[in-house]
């Protein structure tokens, strides 16, 4: 049974396809949990599984073996009643390149059954309603997301689920489609992201899910998990003829230091102000002292450097949130419309 408060549970979540070289494996033995509310990032390199488990978890796939679970309620068997409840955005959006957005929303609102009032409400929600009566095609890449992200929320969805959503973006159309994602999370939507942009999603979710080779490595809250990382350091800048007394001052205290660009790094510290009043006892003064700690970039690789080519996994599992901390490690290819299933394949076209 599910537990009430996940968005979506799979239990041992297996898919494999056929190629020339026989079967490959997409998903492996995939455990995941994505908290109700909120952002999370639902992380990987290309090729890692992500899209295939969206696709499952969308009735658009069916597991080999395992189960998956969307509020409770088991995908496909109950899909009806899943769809009802999840907006999804997979690959590219359809719309009428000649119609205004405005236009394109009203189309799809009557093919799905959603109130046009509604239409208006998510334009405004997007923030496109100084744009809603523009033609498509004048939309920049960003605004073209922005649109798709309005169709999802038409039915006035529980759960949203994007999958790459700032591919082929540039700077500000990643800015809008963030804000975007973290306004919906703030409005106790579920929004589950796909990427393998680490960077991006650390600035936007609550918590994420990490997988390579089609296993969870990692899950949990953010904050959770870079402050679990190890590789934090402290960078310490003098006076370049203070250098080697600086450098004699850390490493006789116990600390590893190591140059970078005239700088001192100590690695593993994480308390600045300690190692600048110990020098400051020695009468160095650091111009410049600052704490690095790892990005989730960074937790990401120090989990996976040690896959082994081929699919096998023998990282472990890390849970940090839910159910009181850490659970226990185990070892371990990829349309749109408002509604999952409507569309699979990438042109300007709306399918009401």
């Amino acid at each position: 049974m599910a537990v009430p408060d996940l968005a979506i549970e799979t239990h041992g979540l297996r898919k494999t396809y056929r190629t020339v070289r026989g079967r490959t494996v997409g998903v492996e033995s995939l455990d995941l949990a994505v908290p109700v509310g909120g952002v999370h990032g639902f992380l990987g390199p290309n090729g890692s599984g992500k899209t295939t488990t969206i696709r499952m978890l969308l009735g658009l796939v069916r597991p080999d073996s395992g189960t998956a679970s969307v509020f409770g309620v088991e995908v496909p068997r109950h899909l009806p009643d899943v769809v009802a409840r999840v907006g999804a955005i997979v690959e590219s959006p359809k719309f009428f390149p000649a119609f205004s957005a405005r236009r394109n929303l009203v189309l799809l609102a009557d093919g799905i059954g959603a109130p046009r009032t509604r239409v208006d409400e998510v334009i405004e929600q997007v923030g496109l309603a100084g744009r809603s009566r523009d033609r498509y095609r004048t939309y920049s890449l960003g605004m073209k997301q922005r649109l798709a992200i309005a169709a999802t929320l038409l039915k006035d969805p529980d759960l949203l689920i994007f999958d790459e959503p700032t591919n082929g973006l540039d700077p500000a159309g990643i800015h809008e489609i963030r804000e975007t994602m973290r306004s919906l999370g703030d409005q106790g939507k579920t929004v589950l992201v796909s990427s393998h942009i680490l960077a991006e999603v650390e600035q936007v979710a609550d918590t994420v899910s990490i997988v390579t080779r089609g296993r969870l490595v990692a899950s949990g809250r953010v904050a959770d998990l870079l402050g679990e990382a190890t590789g934090a350091s402290v960078l310490v800048r003098v006076a370049p003829d203070d250098v080697g007394t600086a450098e004699r001052v850390l490493v006789t205290a116990g600390h590893v230091v190591r140059s970078e660009d005239g700088a001192l790094v100590v690695d593993g510290a994480t308390d600045a102000a300690a190692l600048n009043r110990l020098l400051g006892e020695q009468g160095v003064w650091a111009s410049e002292i600052v704490v690095r700690r790892p990005d989730l970039e960074q937790v990401f690789l120090g989990l996976t450097q040690h896959d082994v080519p081929g699919g096998t996994s023998h990282r472990s599992e890390r849970r940090l949130w839910g159910g009181g901390g850490r659970t226990a490690r185990h070892g371990g290819p990829d349309g749109t419309a408002a509604d999952a299933g409507t569309s699979d394949e990438s042109t300007d076209e709306v399918r009401a």
